[in-house]
C-alpha cells in the first residue's frame, strides 16, 4: 500500500474507518468472541484467543501507533493499568526517576507497589538539570514524565530530559494524556514510550475507561506485548470501538476545547478573587516557552487557586455549567478538587511539595459556548467575592 504523509485529523478517519472487504460497512466490526476457530492443529491462525489478539483492538492499536509515530500501540483496560505494565518492564533492583508532580493514581503505584517488588525511585524537578543529574543511580532505568503535569501544568522540556536519560542509559517513559498526539509527539522530540489515559481526552465523552501504551521501537514492542498478555488488562473489545468513534472526532473537540480554555484562562487570570492561573498557553506562564518549543496548544486543562477550602467550597456550589467530579477530557467542562480528588493519596506535606494548595481547583474545559461558560463563572465569582467580604467583616466585627 502506498504511504502518505498525511495531516492528523486525515490519518485518524484513514485509520478509523476501514471499509469491510465483503459488505462495504464504512465501520469496523465488533468482533464480539472470546476464541477463535483454528484450521491446523499445529499451525495457529493469527487469532486465537482475545487476550492475546482481536481484530478490533488491532485496528486501535494501529491507530494510535500511527498517530504517535510509534512502532506499535497497545490497548489496556484503564489509564493505570497502561502505566502498571510500563512499569513493570523494569526488574528487581531497578531504579526510576520520577517528575515531583505526578498524578496521584501513578504516585500510589510508583510509592506503595513498586517497593513490593524490589523497584526505588527518586522524585525530582524534572526542569533543574542539576537536581536531575544528582538523581541518576547506575541502576536507573526509567524517567519518568506528565508534561503537562496534572494539576499544576508544568511542562517538562521533552528533549532535555530525553537526551539526560539516554546519557545515563535509561528510557524516558512520557505521560501524553493532556496533551495527545494532536498536539504533541512525545516519540518525535526523543521518548521511548508514551502512555495515555484514553479516558480521557481520546475518548472524550466520559463513557469508557481506556488506556494506552505506544512503544519507539521492536525491543519494547515485544515486552510490553508479552506484560499485555501475561498481565491480562486488555481492553475490551466494545470499548475499544467506542474509542475508535472517539478518536474520530479527537481533533475538532479538542481544538475546540483548548480555544475555550485559553481565552478563559487569560480572563480568569485578570479576575480578583483568582490568586494564580496555571495554563502553559498563557504568555504570562513560566512554562509558556517550552510548550511553544515541543506543543502546537496549552491543552484544554488549566488550574487555578482561589486561596482556601471555604472559598473552594463557595465557589463549586455556585457553579451552573460545570460538572464537579473526578475524571477530565470530556465534552462537557468538568471542575475537580485535587486535593480529595485526583491527589487525595497525597498526605498535606506531599500535596503542597507538588504544588497542590487547599485553594486549588483543576477545570477541564469543554465544548460549552465560551460566552455561557465566562458568564457562569462571573456570578460565581461576583458570589465568591460577596462572601470573602462578609468573611472578613464578621472578622473584623
Amino acid at each position: 500500500m502506498v504511504q502518505h504523509n498525511y495531516h492528523d485529523q486525515t490519518k485518524v478517519i484513514k485509520g478509523t474507518v476501514r471499509p469491510d472487504l465483503k459488505t462495504g460497512a464504512v465501520n469496523p466490526p465488533l468482533h464480539l468472541s472470546s476464541t477463535f476457530a483454528q484450521k491446523d492443529p499445529i499451525n495457529l491462525g493469527k487469532y486465537d484467543y482475545s487476550r492475546s489478539g482481536n481484530p478490533t483492538r488491532d485496528i486501535l492499536e494501529e491507530n494510535i501507533a500511527h498517530l504517535e509515530h510509534g512502532n506499535r500501540g497497545f490497548a489496556f483496560s484503564t489509564g493505570m493499568a497502561a502505566i502498571s505494565a510500563a512499569f513493570l518492564s523494569l526488574h528487581q533492583g531497578d531504579h526510576v526517576i520520577v517528575t515531583k508532580d505526578v498524578y496521584g493514581g501513578t504516585f500510589r503505584l510508583i510509592t506503595e507497589l513498586l517497593p513490593n517488588y524490589g523497584i526505588t525511585h527518586t522524585f525530582v524537578d524534572l526542569n533543574d538539570p542539576y537536581e536531575l543529574k544528582s538523581a541518576y543511580q547506575k541502576n536507573t532505568k526509567v524517567v519518568y514524565i506528565e508534561t503537562p503535569s496534572n494539576p499544576t501544568l508544568k511542562v517538562t522540556d521533552i528533549q532535555a530530559v530525553a537526551k539526560s536519560a539516554h546519557a545515563h542509559g535509561a528510557l524516558l517513559f512520557a505521560d501524553n494524556t493532556f496533551m495527545t498526539p494532536i498536539f504533541q509527539k512525545p516519540l518525535d522530540l526523543g521518548a521511548d514510550l508514551v502512555i495515555h489515559s484514553a479516558t480521557k481526552f481520546l475518548s472524550g465523552h466520559s463513557d469508557i475507561l481506556a488506556g494506552l501504551i505506544v512503544t519507539k521501537d521492536q525491543e519494547l514492542s515485544n515486552t510490553i506485548y508479552f506484560i499485555q498478555n501475561a498481565m491480562g488488562a486488555t481492553l475490551g473489545v466494545s470499548d475499544c470501538w467506542l474509542l475508535l468513534r472517539g478518536i474520530k472526532t479527537l481533533k475538532v473537540r479538542l481544538q475546540s476545547e483548548a480555544d475555550n480554555a485559553l481565552k478563559l484562562a487569560r480572563w480568569l487570570e485578570k479576575q480578583p478573587a483568582i490568586k494564580k492561573v496555571n495554563y502553559p498557553g498563557l504568555e504570562s506562564d513560566k512554562n509558556y516557552e517550552i510548550q511553544q518549543k515541543q506543543a502546537k496548544s496549552g491543552g484544554a486543562v488549566l488550574s487555578f487557586d482561589v486561596q482556601n477550602e471555604e472559598n473552594v467550597r463557595t465557589l463549586v456550589h455556585n457553579l451552573e455549567l460545570p460538572i464537579f467530579s473526578v475524571s477530565l477530557g470530556a465534552v462537557e467542562t468538568i471542575i475537580s478538587y485535587p486535593c480529595t480528588m485526583s491527589h487525595a493519596e497525597l498526605d498535606l506535606d506531599e500535596q503542597a511539595k507538588s504544588g497542590i494548595t487547599p485553594g486549588l481547583l483543576r477545570l477541564s474545559v469543554g465544548i460549552e459556548d465560551l460566552s455561557d461558560l465566562r458568564q457562569d463563572f462571573q456570578q460565581a465569582l461576583e458570589k465568591l467575592s460577596a462572601f470573602e467580604g462578609k468573611t472578613k467583616h464578621e472578622k473584623i466585627s
